[in-house]
């Protein structure tokens, strides 16, 4: 179950991968994902008509450091001819290409891209033909199992790509029309994996590193892709990698947790400056403060966080629960002294 895998050219010491996320899998979460065992990472969707108009802001999403390897880059658009010149523009920014079919959310169905494509497959077939003559990195696809529940196109599309020069295929078995809704349908993943040659990486409903070894071993994939499990959870990495060789899960203690929470604001801030780390870390730890006591009341708080030291005194709080057997601790207690000698924690912990 737990194996090296080798996409293309690229060989990966284990199978247990981190999904591409809008608005999530930027650098510092991706290196958090990292150094909980993910064997490899995506960027965030980039859009190729960001990358082809010369945006600055597509191109900052490339933003990378010598720690984030390797790394994939998923590109989303619906022109041929696009797709293949941002792969030329991205070859020398990551390790590996893939080409999103899968994203169901209007914003992007609605120019063609994501999902909207399995109801093209000719399409599928000319953007995987353009994408692989314009580059030598390894190239991927990322589908779902079809436009509507029922009309499944999985099977097709899997051998589209196979046949046009993919290195490996990633199956979300949802439909578009299911979102986020429902269950996965993982006998789907083990079908793929039964009619194609190439690689198969399964995705959907793993939220645990149990789900992700009996995924492994349920459809006979040859990696897994973990999204929305990762958030708030980086440890999801190392739960699968103890699941599969026999040990306990790893349950985090609330000092524990209070680390990682500093740690991905530190980087975010060395990386993106405050007010962005500010921004982005509310719903980060929206997600983290979950299952103890007083999980909700930061959480609440979190949304209304406005600064640096409101984010520590979040964090601090979070770490003061240990100490406070689940009670709430004093507020009053934790002082702006206090979260200024933490922000000097901060930096030390994030580098």
């Amino acid at each position: 179950m737990l194996k090296e895998i080798k996409i293309g050219n690229l060989r990966l010491p284990h199978n247990i991968f981190l999904a591409p996320l809008a608005g999530i899998t930027n650098l510092p979460f991706r290196l958090i994902c990292r150094s909980r065992g993910a064997s490899l990472a995506f960027t965030e969707m980039v859009s190729v008509n960001g990358l082809v108009r010369d945006g600055a802001k597509t191109r900052a999403l490339l933003k990378r450091t010598a720690d984030d390897y390797p790394l994939g880059i998923q590109l989303f658009g619906s022109s041929p001819d696009d797709l293949a010149e941002a792969a030329r523009m991205v070859e020398g920014d990551g390790e590996l290409i893939d080409i999103n079919m899968g994203c169901p959310v209007k914003k992007v169905v609605g120019t063609g891209a994501g999902s909207a494509l399995l109801r093209d497959l000719k399409q599928v077939a000319a953007i995987i033909r353009a994408t692989r003559r314009a580059t030598c990195l390894p190239l991927t696809v990322k589908i779902r199992s079809g436009w509507h529940s029922g009309e499944d196109v999985f099977l097709e599309a899997g051998k589209i790509a196979e046949s046009e020069g993919c290195d490996a295929i990633t199956l979300h078995p949802r439909s578009r029309n299911l979102m986020f809704g429902g269950h996965a349908d993982w006998d789907k993943i083990r079908e793929l994996k039964e009619f194609l040659s190439i690689p198969v990486i399964g995705s959907g409903d793993l939220f645990s590193g149990n789900d992700c070894i009996r995924m492994l071993r349920e459809t006979a994939c040859d990696g897994i892709m973990i999204a929305r499990g990762a958030l708030g959870a980086p440890w999801i990495f190392s739960d699968a990698l103890d699941v599969a060789r026999a040990l306990e899960p790893f349950t985090p203690s609330k000092s524990e947790l209070a680390s990682t929470i500093r740690t991905h604001f530190g980087m975010y801030v060395a990386h993106s400056g405050e007010a962005i780390a500010v921004r982005e870390m509310k719903k980060h730890i929206g997600w983290y403060a979950k299952g103890f006591a007083g999980a909700s009341k930061i959480r609440s708080e979190a949304g209304a966080a406005a600064s640096f030291d409101d984010i520590i005194r979040l964090i601090d709080k979070i770490e003061l629960r240990e100490t406070h057997g689940g009670e709430s601790p004093d507020e009053k207690g934790i002082t702006d002294d206090a979260a200024g000698e933490n922000r000097n924690r901060l930096f030390c912990d994030s580098h």
